[in-house]
C-alpha cells in the first residue's frame, strides 16, 4: 500500500495510506481527503441534504438531476492534461455510491448512472452551470462578523478600533475555529484562530478554554472588583487565558467566591458570531480544571513582585491547557458521553495563534502554522507586511533542529521525514495529538479501557513509526512582541488555508487597500503568458470594474476570503473561477483548498501615537 504524497490530501493532518493518486502533486484523484493516517471506510454519504453545509445545500437540486458532472468538468484547473482529468469509467453494474435504503429512489435517476451521463448526448454546446454574484455572495457572507470597539469604554483608550472576522468551509465539518474577547478587567483584546485536524474536537476545546486561563493570569492588583455577575464556565478556552493573568488577590477572591457560593467576577466579554458553537455538556469538568490552575498559581505565589509578565502568561496558559486536555483523558469521566468527548479532544489536535493587545503592547503567541501578518502604511502610501509568527513545521529550520537535539542521535533521520513529523504530522506542535505525546503503554492502557468507539477506531490504536523517545510533539507556543506604531494599521490572523493560496505581501495589500479605499495600481503582470491585445483591453476593463465594486464586501476578512478563493493568474478575482470552486460538493472541496478562517483587527492610530507622544 502507497502512500499519498499529495499535499492537497491532508495539508495539515497526517499521511493518508492506500490512496491511489497520481504523479502530478497539482491535481489529486484520491477518493477524499483524509485528516488520518489509516485507512477508514466512511459510510456517510455526503450527497444528502442533511449532511450538506450551505453551499452544497443551494446545489441539490443539481445532484438530483445527476448534473454534477458539469460543474466537476468545469473545475478541473489543471495546467496540462492528464489521466486524472479524465472520466473514470464506471461498469454499468457497480455504481459509484450506495444510497442508504431510505433514499434510493429519491437519489437514484431512472436510468443507470452511466446510461444517463452517456446515453444522453445533445448536439447543442454544453452548459456550465455557475453561481450568480448574489448566491456567491450568500455563501462568502454566512459566517461573517463584525465588531467595533468603543474608544473609550469609562476606563481606558482603546488603541482597537474593530476587528472583522469570517470563515470559509472545506471540511464538513469545519475544523477551525475563532475566538475573540475582551479582558474586563484590563485593557486587553484576546483575539485567537485554531486550526484542527483529525477532527475537530481539540479546536473546539481550545476555542472555548485558553483565553480564560490567558486573562486571569494578567489581572492586574488595583483592578480587584466586587464579585457581582457569574462566570459563564462553558467558555473553556478564554478562561486558561484569563487565569494566567490574574493577580494573587484576584486569585483569592474568586476562590472564596466559589467557597462561599457566591457570583463570580466577570472576566471576559465574548463578541461571537451565531454559528459559534460553545459546548454546555462538559462545563463543569471544564471549570473543575479551571479551578485547579488558579488554586495553583495562589500557592505559588509568594507576594514579592506584582508585575504581570505577559510572555510568561501566555506560554503557561498554553502548557497548563495542554496538561489538562491529556489529564483529563488519562482519568477519564464515570459520564460515558463525557468520557468520549475528553478521549475524541485529547487524540485529535489543533494548532493555535493568538494575539493580545493593551495599548501599543502587541503579543502574539503561536502553536503551528497558523499565522499572523502586520499591515504596515509606508509614508508613499505603499503597503508592507511583517510577519510576527513563525511557522512550525518542517519550512522552519529552527524548529527541525531542535526536534533532533531532543531526540536522541540515531532517530536523527526518523524524527522528520518526508517533511512531517515522524513522516506523519505536518505541524510539529500543536494541543492534543497525544499519540505523538504519551508513551505506548500509556496509549494502550487508555483506549483498552476507553469506550467501544475509540477501540473501534484504526487511527486511535495505530502506533506511529520509529516511536522510541516520546513525547515527540509540544503545544508551547513561541511568543513574538511588537510595539504599536502609527504606521501599523491592521493585523491578520489566519489559518494556513489563507497562506497556502496568498502570499503575505498580497494579502496586507489587498486588506490596506480595501480599509483605506486606496489603490496604487501596478503595470499587469501576465507571467509569461502570450497576451493579445484584446486580452489586455479585457483585463484593463476588468480591473476598472473591480475598482468600482471594492466596496461590495461590508467586512475586509470577507474581501479577503473573496481573493483567496476567486483570484486567477493575474491577480484579479474572476467571477467564473469563483463561482467554481464554491459550488464543489464538500468532499471535491477539500482537494482543492482548506477551512480558511481569518480575522482583520483594525488599530486606531491616533490612540497609538498618543500613547508615542506621552512616552517622549
Amino acid at each position: 500500500m502507497g502512500r499519498c504524497r499529495c499535499r492537497c490530501c491532508s495539508p495539515r493532518g497526517l499521511w493518508m495510506l492506500s490512496a491511489p493518486c497520481c504523479d502530478d502533486r497539482r491535481m489529486c484523484v484520491c477518493p477524499g481527503p483524509r485528516r488520518i493516517g489509516i485507512p477508514v471506510r466512511s459510510s456517510s454519504l455526503p450527497l444528502f441534504s442533511d449532511a450538506m453545509p450551505a453551499p452544497t445545500q443551494l446545489f441539490f437540486p443539481l445532484i438530483r438531476n445527476c448534473e454534477l458532472s458539469r460543474i466537476y468538468g468545469t473545475a478541473c484547473y489543471c495546467h496540462h492534461k492528464h489521466l486524472c482529468c479524465s472520466p473514470p469509467y464506471i461498469p454499468q453494474s457497480r455504481p459509484r455510491y450506495t444510497p442508504h435504503p431510505a433514499y434510493a429512489t429519491f437519489y437514484r435517476p431512472k436510468e443507470s448512472w452511466w446510461q444517463y451521463t452517456q446515453g444522453r448526448k445533445y448536439a447543442s454546446t454544453p452548459q456550465k452551470f455557475y453561481l450568480t454574484p448574489p448566491q456567491v455572495n450568500s455563501i462568502l457572507k454566512a459566517n461573517e462578523y463584525s465588531f467595533k470597539v468603543p474608544e473609550f469604554d469609562g476606563k481606558n483608550v482603546s488603541s482597537v478600533l474593530g476587528f472583522d472576522s469570517n470563515q470559509l468551509p472545506a471540511n464538513a465539518p469545519i475544523e477551525d475555529r475563532r475566538s475573540a474577547a475582551t479582558c474586563l478587567q484590563t485593557r486587553g483584546m484576546l483575539l485567537g484562530v485554531f486550526d484542527g485536524h483529525a477532527g475537530c474536537a481539540c479546536s473546539q476545546a481550545v476555542s472555548e478554554r485558553l483565553f480564560y486561563y490567558i486573562a486571569v493570569s494578567l489581572l492586574p492588583h488595583e483592578t480587584l472588583l466586587e464579585i457581582e455577575n457569574a462566570v459563564e464556565i462553558s467558555e473553556r478556552l478564554f478562561y486558561y487565558i484569563a487565569v494566567s493573568l490574574l493577580p494573587h488577590e484576584t486569585l483569592l477572591e474568586i476562590e472564596n467566591a466559589v467557597e462561599s457560593g457566591r457570583a463570580l467576577l466577570p472576566i471576559l466579554q465574548w463578541h461571537k458570531h451565531p454559528n459559534d458553537y460553545f459546548s454546555k455538556e462538559a462545563s463543569k469538568l471544564y471549570f473543575n480544571s479551571l479551578r485547579t490552575y488558579w488554586q495553583e498559581l495562589i500557592d505559588l505565589n509568594t507576594g514579592e513582585s506584582t508585575d504581570i509578565d505577559v510572555k510568561e502568561a501566555l506560554i503557561n496558559a498554553f502548557k497548563r491547557l495542554d496538561n489538562d486536555i491529556s489529564l483529563e483523558a488519562q482519568v477519564g469521566d464515570p459520564n460515558s458521553f463525557l468520557n468520549y468527548l475528553v478521549l475524541r479532544v485529547a487524540f485529535s489536535g489543533a494548532t493555535a495563534c493568538v494575539a493580545h493587545v493593551d495599548g501599543v503592547d502587541l503579543h502574539v503567541a503561536n502553536t503551528g502554522d497558523s499565522r499572523a501578518m502586520l499591515g504596515v502604511q509606508e509614508e508613499d502610501g505603499s503597503w508592507s507586511a511583517v510577519t510576527l509568527s513563525n511557522d512550525h513545521n518542517a519550512q522552519n529550520e529552527r524548529e527541525v533542529e531542535r526536534l533532533k537535539l531532543e531526540h536522541p542521535k540515531n532517530e536523527a533521520k526518523s524524527v522528520v521525514k518526508q517533511d512531517r513529523l515522524l513522516g506523519l504530522l505536518m505541524p510539529f506542535r500543536a494541543f492534543g495529538d497525544v499519540k505523538f505525546k504519551w508513551s505506548i503503554d500509556l496509549q494502550k492502557r487508555v483506549i483498552e479501557s476507553g469506550p467501544d468507539q475509540l477501540n473501534d477506531n484504526e487511527y486511535t490504536k495505530f502506533i506511529p513509526p520509529n516511536y522510541y523517545t516520546p513525547p515527540y510533539l509540544t503545544a508551547e507556543p513561541e511568543v513574538t512582541y511588537h510595539r504599536l506604531r502609527p504606521q501599523d494599521k491592521f493585523l491578520v490572523l489566519a489559518t494556513d488555508g489563507l497562506w497556502e493560496t496568498m502570499h503575505r505581501q498580497d494579502v496586507v495589500r489587498i486588506v490596506g487597500e480595501y480599509l483605506t479605499g486606496m489603490h496604487h495600481q501596478q503595470p499587469i503582470a501576465v507571467g509569461g503568458y502570450k497576451v493579445t491585445l484584446g486580452q489586455m483591453h479585457g483585463l484593463l476593463t476588468e480591473r476598472r470594474a473591480k475598482m468600482s465594486s471594492v466596496f461590495e464586501d461590508q467586512n475586509a476578512a470577507t474581501h479577503l476570503i473573496r481573493h483567496a478563493v476567486g483570484n486567477n493568474e493575474f491577480g484579479a478575482v474572476d467571477h467564473e473561477r469563483l463561482s467554481k470552486m464554491l459550488s464543489l460538493p464538500e468532499e471535491l472541496a477539500r482537494m482543492y483548498r482548506d477551512d480558511i478562517t481569518i480575522i482583520v483587527v483594525q488599530f486606531n492610530s491616533h490612540v497609538v501615537g498618543a500613547y508615542q507622544n506621552q512616552e517622549q
